[in-house]
């Protein structure tokens, strides 16, 4: 029997994690050893189509994302039948399908994400602007709509 060692606080990430239908999540997401494969435009255009992809098959209602060098951030509500890890499983396993290509097969992501289900009590417009702002917080641009890898229900 072979037995699978999880990396340290890999399991303490999934600990408590809860996928409710009509939840909205904020999810964060890296990529394998924080590498800036979206600095490619083709890369990070491919992620984007795979974030509409999850709301037109009916598995989410995406609110904000950005998509960043080596990460992205996506604020929706979780709706259809599936569980918050295969939605974002799945969103993980197309882009790298897509992307596998052009970066001569290497892993794009890493194991896991990062998951915070937002309380009725939170704002969710400055959740949402929190997440297209970090392009001008990590010092990429001087303005949100100077980055091209972002969208956002009401801004």
């Amino acid at each position: 029997m072979k037995i699978i060692q999880k990396k340290p606080g890999e399991a303490a990430l999934r600990k408590g994690r809860h996928s409710n239908i009509g939840q909205i999540y904020l999810v964060t997401t890296a990529t394998y050893q924080r590498h800036s494969y979206f600095l490619n435009f083709y890369a990070a255009r491919t992620l984007v189509q795979c974030l509409r992809s999850a709301d037109e098959q009916g598995k989410s209602e995406t609110i904000a994302f950005v998509v960043m060098p080596d990460h992205f951030h996506w604020l929706f509500r979780l709706v259809g039948q599936s569980s918050l890890s295969q939605v974002v499983g799945a969103t993980k396993g197309v882009s790298s399908n897509r992307l596998s290509v052009l970066f001569g097969g290497r892993s794009i992501w890493q194991r896991g994400f990062h998951d915070h289900a937002v309380r009725h009590e939170e704002n969710l417009k400055n959740i949402a602007r929190y997440v297209v702002y970090n392009p001008v917080r990590a010092g990429l641009v001087a303005r949100p709509h100077d980055y091209p890898h972002w969208d956002a229900s009401w801004l």
